[in-house]
């Protein structure tokens, strides 16, 4: 078993506030992963040796600056009533819905979904964004965001 029950995910109340509930369908498909998995995905995509992305260092790819290609800013979106991601973010990841995705917090807490679920609730995914990576197993695209409301976008090492 690869997955915890979102309700016992400490993290749950991201996708449960009162302010931004996400819909029952898409909190079905948003599957907190345990932390072996969790683990076992950030060495193989994100860092053989970063816990989260505070430590990234040297061997790490998201610590190259050649692989980030642009900032973009998402706190203007992330406040705007509007729900859709911001236009640099969808024009650069142009994934087809389906599309597994993985939200990385940190080495231990890792959360799977597709790219549609994501795409209309990614306001509750960063409730914390201190850090996270977002990226496709099979895509090269990726995303930093960071809390002073931008992100870098980029290509990871595939």
């Amino acid at each position: 078993m690869h997955y915890i029950d979102i309700n016992t995910y400490t993290r749950k109340w991201i996708f449960t506030h009162a302010s931004m509930p996400v819909p029952a369908e898409d909190l079905a498909q948003i599957q907190p992963l345990t932390q072996a998995r969790s683990a076992t995905l950030w060495r193989e995509f994100i860092s053989s040796q970063s816990p989260d992305s505070d430590h990234f260092g040297k061997g790490d790819w998201a610590a190259e600056d050649k692989n980030w290609t642009e900032t973009v800013e998402w706190q203007a979106a992330w406040d705007d009533d509007e729900p859709a991601l911001p236009e640099a973010l969808a024009d650069f990841l142009d994934w087809e819905d389906n599309t597994p995705v993985y939200f990385c917090y940190e080495k231990y807490n890792l959360i799977e979904t597709t790219w549609a679920v994501f795409k209309r609730n990614w306001k509750n995914f960063l409730f914390f964004d201190d850090g996270p990576l977002l990226i496709a197993r099979k895509k090269t695209q990726a995303v930093w965001f960071h809390s002073n409301g931008t992100c870098k976008i980029g290509h990871r090492n595939a």
